[in-house]
């Protein structure tokens, strides 16, 4: 067993290259399986609307300056 990346023989550094390549396919398709969206391709909007307006009378800060 190689403990060194420097040490290691040409069949360690395949192994090495495999696992990061097959990880990085299945992180690719777990982001694009967990994608929401519609089954027939579209995408509708999504309208967030603002509460009512709030002031502020008093604050209990120190101010800077």
């Amino acid at each position: 067993m190689n403990h060194s990346i420097h040490s290691a023989d040409r069949s360690t550094h395949l192994k090495i290259v495999v696992v990061a390549l097959v990880a990085g396919i299945a992180v690719a398709g777990f982001g694009i399986a967990a994608r929401t969206g519609t089954s027939d391709g579209t995408q509708t909007a999504r309208i967030i609307k603002a509460g009512q307006p709030t002031a502020l009378t008093s604050s209990n800060t120190t101010a800077v300056r």
